[in-house]
């Protein structure tokens, strides 16, 4: 009746083991460490460089206790403060041999302490957030006014385009606000025109108006239209910020959409509010440029002489220094998309898509130049770098691709360059907030005293009113608390103030499922069963009340994790998390202490479960034994 059969006993088991395993990381602490990442979008950061740092570190005799590489930067941790400096000034000489135009970002950090065998199972702690670690946080407003404007300058040229293709006239193509007008003179032109416009531009509204010789078109963008341009607007700022919170050095940074035009940004542990500002506020710029692949270019790469006159010499990631034409055919003005796809012979390829002035000018340059490489360079801080030269195959009209030899992952990183070379849609800072570390520390302090105190009043509270069933309701709420914070380390989840209010609510509700329970017990045995019974009905019936007040409020927490932001959002994870752990642990776990305990006593004539109190008119004879022997 109360024996579990053993293969329930190996999953609770290996659940205590897995949820030992992730939450260790979290009480090792932190220790210095370097971080590098790449200061340039054409710059890779990857395996080999690890081996570069390494090197560099054995050869200036500073030990570290690893070097890695985690996918976007490489990090090395060191066991104190000092050895953390001067590591950070020897990989900044090996590394950047031009400090005024650094290729690598050398940042100082903190990492884990926990031991490499805990990192090799991919275990590893929660991310402090804003409030816990301290730094700046911005909360920008996204102009969607002007992304429209653009969105609405754009296809003025297009319709212009559209309409000399297929040689219809007109009396001028204007643009007044968001809105594209196109003057006619003629009823059976404008027909026309309609018809073509709504084949080649679906994404706008067309409305005939006028009458005699004031014929005309208005044309606006569809709400659908609308809302996938603002969309696109805010996805492209935000990864254009991720972009560039690299250079701060900032492992784990927030930065994420709040309603439809505000982008929240988070900095944990950068102190220096001014140059965070500056830097994500700052533009990018792309531009298209010929490639001098003439005679007296190719002596100038081989250092025998200048460059020819009007050329520039860039550094190519894929061909080391190129030479380039001054001349500037296309900006990243005129790039309306850039998506990663495949070439005619099935290789990686970067599709693009120019708008009707950029089409019209590609097609007249690659016309002129097949057979001849064109550089797609990328501007940031007055600097610029060849992000690919591919060669020009044939002609070339507001569609095409560039390949070569890239990967599939290569393909996808150029896409996102050119995409997110500069912003799509102004924004300006209307919040900004600067939390000490000092405070951070306090709010850990605090934090963790509150869940520590709350658990240890509640398990004793439970020990002396329940008795050996308390206890195991206390190690209920311990395997609780264990499993919601190794969840939270394997999803890598961010920490805050919130999120421990939501531990601490997280304790309270799963001790309720166990008090549900000894009570349902204790009614059991005031109504005469035998103690095994007692046990096994406690548990069935108790089961229907916890399973209807916990779905209930789940409801709760999904509902402030749909329509929550910010920290609301991350309070609602951890109590969601928490009630289904909550509901593991005070269940299937507690259930388990108690058959490992009692279940296998036969002739069980007693459980220490506290007083089990009845009303004295209602005392039966054949009662009163089991309620003696349920007495602890």
């Amino acid at each position: 009746m109360n024996r579990y059969p053993l293969w329930k006993y190996a999953i609770l088991l290996v659940a205590l083991l897995i949820g030992t395993l992730y939450t260790l990381p979290n009480f090792f602490g932190e220790a210095p460490a370097v971080q590098v990442s790449s200061a340039k979008v054409t710059v890779k950061v990857d395996a080999a460089l690890s081996s570069r740092i390494e090197a560099a570190l054995e050869q200036a005799g500073v030990k570290p206790d690893f070097v890695q590489f985690d996918g976007s930067s490489v990090k090395a941790r060191f066991g104190d403060t000092d050895t953390q400096i001067k590591a950070k000034d020897v990989i900044s000489k090996a590394l950047n041999a031009d400090p005024a135009d650094p290729s690598y970002i050398v940042a100082l950090n903190l990492l884990s302490r926990s031991p490499q065998w805990l990192s090799a199972l991919h275990a590893n702690p929660m991310y402090l957030g804003l409030d816990l670690r301290g730094g700046v946080h911005f909360l920008m407003q996204v102009d969607m006014k002007a992304a429209l404007t653009k969105k609405a300058e754009s296809l003025t040229g297009d319709v212009r385009s559209a309409l000399r293709e297929k040689n219809i006239r007109h009396a001028g193509v204007s643009r007044d606000g968001n809105t594209v007008l196109i003057a006619f003179r003629e009823a059976a032109l404008r027909d026309a025109a309609l018809v073509v416009l709504k084949d080649t531009q679906p994404d706008i509204v067309w409305t005939p108006q006028g009458e005699g010789s004031e014929l005309r078109l208005v044309g606006s963008l569809s709400p659908k239209a609308q809302t996938a341009v603002q969309d696109a607007a805010i996805k492209q700022n935000i990864t254009t910020l991720h972009n560039r919170v690299n250079e701060l050095g900032v492992s784990e940074p927030v930065i994420q959409q709040q309603g439809s035009d505000r982008v929240i940004v988070q900095l944990p542990g950068v102190q220096d509010s001014a140059r965070a500002e500056k830097l994500i506020g700052r533009t990018a710029t792309l531009e298209l440029r010929m490639v001098d692949d003439s005679a007296e270019a190719q002596e100038a790469l081989k250092g025998n002489g200048p460059v020819p006159f009007g050329t520039e010499r860039y550094m190519d990631r894929s061909f080391g220094p190129i030479i380039v034409k001054r001349q500037v055919l296309v900006t990243g003005d005129n790039l309306s998309d850039a998506q990663t796809g495949f070439d005619d012979k099935q290789q990686p390829a970067v599709h693009l898509t120019m708008d009707a002035k950029g089409g019209r000018i590609m097609k007249e340059v690659s016309r002129e130049n097949v057979g001849k490489r064109m550089a797609i360079l990328i501007f940031e801080k007055g600097k610029g770098e060849v992000v690919t030269a591919p060669t020009i195959n044939s002609e070339i009209s507001n569609r095409f691709y560039i390949s070569g030899s890239m990967t599939t992952q290569e393909a996808a990183d150029t896409a996102l360059v050119l995409r997110a070379g500069s912003l799509a849609a102004p924004m300006e800072i209307i919040e900004s907030r600067t939390i000490g570390p000092s405070l951070g520390k306090e709010n850990i302090d605090k934090g963790i005293a509150s869940v520590t105190w709350g658990f240890v009043a509640v398990a004793v509270f439970m020990c002396v009113y329940y008795m050996l069933f308390g206890v195991f309701s206390s190690l209920a709420l311990g395997f609780n608390l264990l499993l919601l914070m190794a969840v939270l380390s394997m999803m890598q989840a961010t920490l805050s103030l919130p999120g421990i209010a939501a531990m601490a609510l997280a304790l309270g509700m799963a001790i309720d499922s166990n008090v549900l329970i000894n009570e349902r017990v204790r009614e059991e045995l005031r109504n005469g069963a035998a103690p095994q019974q007692a046990i096994n009905l406690g548990y069935k019936h108790a089961w229907d009340t916890i399973l209807d007040s916990n779905v209930t409020t789940l409801i709760c927490g999904l509902a402030l994790l749909i329509f929550g932001s910010g920290p609301i959002k991350g309070f609602a994870v951890v109590h969601c998390l928490g009630i289904l752990t909550s509901m593991f642990s005070s269940v299937v776990f507690s259930r388990g202490l108690v058959n490992l305990w009692y279940g296998r006593q036969k002739k069980l004539k007693s459980v220490s479960i506290g007083q089990v109190w009845r009303p004295q008119a209602d005392q039966q004879p054949a009662a009163e034994a089991t309620d003696d022997a349920a007495k602890a």
